[in-house]
């Protein structure tokens, strides 16, 4: 072997050291990001426990403030001695609630919310779900708008007042805009309503919209026109 091939050698050998101490440190490299990783993955099954725990109780608090607004409409509207409560369970892996409402004085005898005081209970929840939930969305990505149709169907026509004038107390402080369709008299409408839109049957000419004027501009100016005068009548199409 002549000294150009001893050469080559150690050549060869001196590239294989590099590589082998390159190899050397990736190897070490892996093995810390692997031992990282099942660092990560033993506390994982307590992190999953913990966060779980974490959702469990401000999902609770969110409820417990929920039972506590519900609660107070149900009692503003029907006047009534009631609280909502909510029972919740875990099926799935996923939290369920079902409302149902007791008497002050007896809280062991609970009523479903469906059926409880001819479904006007079920009326004052839908809505206040549903306003609740408006509450908690972007403003920006989403029209502060709300249609409640026939939401005050089981309502008795006396209570319908209340419960329109604490809507738009709550829609007012949400800056919200509703539309609200039923098929109670007009008139109970006016102390809550900015604008009360009547459907009038007409045979010869089809259905026909009315703007009947609030109960307040009317006091305001008793001596104005009637409201069929002033109503501003246009076809439906």
């Amino acid at each position: 072997m002549d000294c150009s091939e001893l050469d080559e050698l150690s050549e060869r050998v001196a590239q294989l050291s590099g590589l082998a101490a390159s190899r050397h440190q990736e190897y070490l490299a892996l093995a810390s990001e692997r031992a990282q990783l099942d660092r990560f993955l033993e506390l994982a099954p307590r992190a999953v426990t913990t966060l779980e725990e974490l959702s469990t109780r401000l999902f609770g608090e969110i409820l417990d403030e929920i039972e506590s607004n519900l609660t107070h409409a149900v009692r503003e509207v029907l006047g009534q001695n009631r609280t909502v409560v909510s029972e919740r369970r875990t099926v799935g892996n996923r939290l369920q609630v079902h409302f149902s409402i007791h008497s002050g004085e007896d809280p062991d005898h609970q009523e479903d919310i469906l059926r409880g005081q001819g479904g006007s209970v079920a009326n004052i929840l839908s809505v206040g779900l549903r306003l609740i939930a408006l509450s908690q969305l972007d403003p920006y990505r989403h029209r502060p708008f709300l249609v409640l149709d026939e939401q005050d169907c089981w309502l008795k026509p006396e209570l319908v007042p209340r419960f329109m004038q604490l809507i738009a107390r709550i829609a007012r402080r949400l800056d919200l805009q509703l539309l609200v369709i039923s098929h109670h008299p007009v008139d109970t409408f006016a102390s809550a309503a900015d604008r009360i839109l009547e459907l009038v049957p007409n045979q010869d000419e089809g259905p026909r919209v009315r703007c009947r004027p609030l109960r307040e501009k009317r006091l305001a100016d008793p001596n104005g026109p009637e409201p069929e005068e002033e109503a501003n009548v246009a076809s439906v199409d």
